[in-house]
């Protein structure tokens, strides 16, 4: 009986003691914490060659967190697109900078962060200007007549390196193939603006849904893309005409500052309004008139000069920052 139980003993203690052995691991087991009757796996401590630096970097990362802005529906202003935020990438800077053991503001490694909404998760809404901490401001030229200033315009668009978004009447690209070939070629967004300039407001829905989807079956005719933005004709619309325009893929584009260019105003008011109305996400509405094709070089170099850039529609509603 003795002999038996000093037996069992010795099994039961080589037991515990193997057991140990293999909580403890070796080379290749990761460390691990006791914990009541459960065992959990520690994360391996990374191996930081110059603590210091390390610290210097998380510190400023913490205090210069810019966090991300969700897209959402204004009371005033309606879709507004969301920004991401900006986090300084720890580990990635701490790489860049190690060889030099110092740490240097301009040497940080920076990564943008998504918002957690999107302007496509927001409900079928018009959109009059672009997220207000975006320092960018975009170009909208709605096109249904004033051919012979659009070689000009284009020019100044060219010299200029700035590329705005051109929406098309229907019926102006049916006329007008080698134009809306040309403004396409030089690297100009395309957006719909209905078939035969109509009052959408008080069109029917299938009035409307026969407009629009007629626009877009010429343009992907005459240039193989399918526009994503739509500018309702004289800026006339209603809730149907938004619906109609998001079942068609696209998004109702209005303006946060008009150049009012149809009524022919002085080339210098015009400018000094639009320059002064401007501001982060704004969107300028103009036509091919005289007043735009002279004053369009000086509204570019005021935009500039106020520190904005200038970008497309889908450039300004996207979420990547500047």
């Amino acid at each position: 009986m003795k002999n038996t139980f000093l037996i069992l003993s010795v099994l039961l203690i080589s037991a515990v003691m193997l057991n140990l052995g293999n909580l403890k691991g070796s080379s290749t087991t990761k460390p691990m914490e006791i914990s009541g009757d459960s065992i959990t796996t520690l994360a391996p401590q990374k191996n930081v060659e110059n603590e210091d630096l390390h610290r210097k970097i998380q510190s400023y990362a913490e205090e210069h967190d810019i966090k991300p802005i969700d897209a959402t529906v204004d009371r005033v202003w309606k879709a507004i697109p969301g920004y991401n935020g900006l986090l300084v990438d720890i580990e990635a800077s701490y790489r860049k900078m190690l060889a030099g053991n110092d740490f240097k503001t301009n040497q940080l490694v920076y990564k943008e962060v998504s918002p957690k909404v999107h302007l496509e998760d927001l409900p079928p809404s018009p959109i009059y200007k672009g997220n207000p901490e975006k320092p960018m401001v975009a170009l909208l030229i709605n096109v249904a007549w004033g051919n012979e200033y659009i070689p000009d315009i284009l020019e100044v668009l060219n010299e200029s390196k700035v590329k705005a978004t051109f929406f098309f009447d229907g019926s102006w690209v049916k006329k007008n193939p080698d134009l809306v070939t040309m403004i396409n070629l030089a690297g100009h967004e395309i957006g719909n603006h209905a078939y035969s300039h109509p009052n959408l407001k008080q069109r029917s829905r299938d009035e409307t849904m026969e407009e629009l989807k007629k626009t877009n079956d010429v343009i992907e005719e005459t240039l193989g893309l399918k526009p994503i933005w739509f500018a309702p004709p004289s800026g006339s619309f209603n809730q149907e005409t938004i619906h109609v325009a998001n079942e068609l893929g696209m998004k109702t584009i209005l303006w946060t500052v008009d150049t009012v260019d149809w009524k022919k105003p002085s080339t210098s008011e015009m400018v000094r309004r639009v320059v002064t109305g401007v501001g982060n996400g704004s969107m300028v509405l103009m036509h091919p008139t005289k007043p735009t094709a002279e004053g369009l070089k000086m509204m570019i170099n005021g935009i500039h000069e106020k520190g904005y850039q200038l970008g497309t529609v889908s450039e300004l509603m996207s979420e990547k920052r500047i």
